[in-house]
């Protein structure tokens, strides 16, 4: 795999035209950047023709913050896989905090959407993660491998080549908290244990393991540095393109 993976993810930020100058910005800025560290970006819906149009010389993949589980139908307000793939994208993020938080979104409806996924062909990068009054109850252990165990049940081994996990401690996202590079790095560790535990014949190092909980280039080197943190998905830093291209730079200092 890619040393490092570094998904930008601008939620319900950007319109097109703030997409493509956003999209513009992190084009030119990884033009002399070696291109080990895959970098993903994910806008908006409406916003992706923009970034798509302005990224096509770059060595940049798009991604959706979403999408349905059924390949077609009434389903007003969605968007299906072969959409996702029509418009360019390759990635989708599935099971945000805030999809399950603020949507209701359970583990097996995103355990069916990120089988749909793999098995359209897409990357799909699994959010798992505690609450704050979970990780003060010591059960944070319990929440992340019950969101993940309800995924790994539909997956065979070989669809580990399209998963991504990202770990987000909800308590740190845009909250400006950020877990300890130790508390990071045992988490992580627990999720690489689970990857081996549900997949023995498969190698779980194969599998990128991201850091989701307010990554920023002045926490990133220490992050990026712990053994199982495998790059970063972004949200408030990513919507700048001078702090994003930073945090793959760092990345790409760390794999050197």
């Amino acid at each position: 795999m890619s040393s490092f993976l570094i998904a930008g993810n601008w939620k319900m930020n950007t319109g097109p035209k703030e997409a493509a100058e956003l999209a513009a910005g992190i084009r030119d800025g990884l033009s002399g950047t070696p291109a080990s560290t895959k970098v993903v970006v994910c806008p908006p819906f409406l916003s992706v023709a923009a970034a798509v149009r302005e990224l096509s010389t770059a060595p940049v993949d798009i991604g959706v913050q979403n999408l349905h589980f059924e390949e077609s139908g009434a389903f007003t307000g969605e968007v299906s896989t072969d959409m996702v793939k029509e418009a360019g994208c390759s990635y989708a993020i599935l099971g945000h905090s805030e999809r399950r938080e603020y949507f209701g979104e359970t583990d097996e409806l995103v355990a069916k959407k990120v089988k749909k996924t793999i098995d359209a062909g897409l990357n799909a990068i699994l959010c798992v993660g505690e609450k704050l009054e979970e990780r003060k109850s010591g059960s944070h252990e319990m929440v992340v491998e019950k969101q993940f165990t309800a995924v790994a049940n539909h997956l065979k081994e070989s669809d580990l080549d399209r998963l991504t996990i990202a770990y987000e401690p909800v308590w740190a996202i845009g909250t400006g908290e950020t877990a300890t590079p130790t508390q990071a790095q045992e988490v992580h560790a627990f999720i690489r244990g689970l990857l081996k535990s549900a997949f023995p014949n498969a190698d779980a190092k194969s599998v990128h393991i991201l850091y989701g909980g307010s990554m920023k280039p002045a926490n990133a080197q220490e992050l990026l540095s712990q053994p199982d943190v495998d790059g970063g998905l972004i949200g408030g830093a990513s919507l700048k393109a001078a702090s994003f291209c930073e945090l793959v730079e760092i990345a790409e200092t760390v794999a050197a």
